[in-house]
């Protein structure tokens, strides 16, 4: 059985997510003016992010074929243990991506793009109010840009509040594809890494929140990931 998607991202998400702000020139450029061409993604569901991993799956298999060269491993979504995994690159008892225990460098800079201290969005150059051009800060020990702040990113993990006590430790993965008549209890997906939006807990690496796959918003991306002998992931 085949599901239609729609193609596009939802336009509207910047006014409808922030009904008394000021959000009608990003609404009008943020998808197509070539100055937020380097911007993340936002106002995309899960389920739109998913189908744009199929696409690009099936779009790797042509070129393959063409190229005549070995077949592409499937794209798609992350699960949350494989984003979580990714955003520590490597280090292990670390709050943050980049290895420390603080949003701040050695000179007092904030190193993600996330909401500081009391809602002063503009507190620190290069943060700004909204998203910004990705890869702004430096990357993690993996080379992984923006696992923290910025936007927030969808996984393919369901979301439910036990799920860190009741997982199996040898497949800490829950999925399910909710239809569109099941209850919105059933249509919650993991979100990791926080946005610009967020202040500073909820761009940890162990922090987990949800969205439900059908909604959008303007502060929720998502990147694909590669399977092979070692994980390919870009943020998208």
């Amino acid at each position: 059985m085949h599901e239609s998607v729609p193609v596009y991202p939802d336009t509207l998400c910047w006014i409808r997510d922030f009904t008394y702000s000021y959000n009608e020139p990003m609404t009008i450029k943020y998808f197509s003016h070539f100055a937020f061409d380097d911007y993340p993604v936002i106002g995309v569901s899960w389920k739109q992010a998913n189908a744009f991993c199929n696409w690009r799956t099936s779009l790797k298999s042509i070129s393959n074929k063409k190229s005549k060269e070995t077949p592409a491993h499937d794209f798609r979504l992350p699960t949350e243990t494989e984003w979580e995994m990714a955003a520590r690159g490597g280090l292990e008892n670390t709050i943050y991506p980049w290895g420390s225990y603080y949003s701040r460098n050695d000179n007092g800079c904030f190193v993600a793009n996330f909401k500081p201290l009391r809602g002063n969005y503009v507190s620190d150059s290069p943060s700004t109010a909204t998203t910004m051009k990705a890869g702004e800060f430096d990357p993690n020990p993996f080379g992984l840009y923006d696992m923290a702040g910025n936007v927030a990113e969808w996984t393919s993990t369901a979301f439910f509040e036990a799920g860190y006590e009741t997982v199996d430790d040898i497949n800490p993965e829950i999925q399910y594809d909710a239809k569109p008549d099941d209850p919105a209890v059933m249509k919650r997906k993991v979100v990791r890494g926080g946005s610009w939006k967020d202040m500073a807990y909820f761009i940890r690496t162990g922090t987990r929140s949800f969205e439900y796959q059908d909604t959008t918003k303007s502060y929720i991306g998502f990147r694909c990931v590669r399977s092979s002998f070692r994980n390919n992931i870009k943020q998208r």
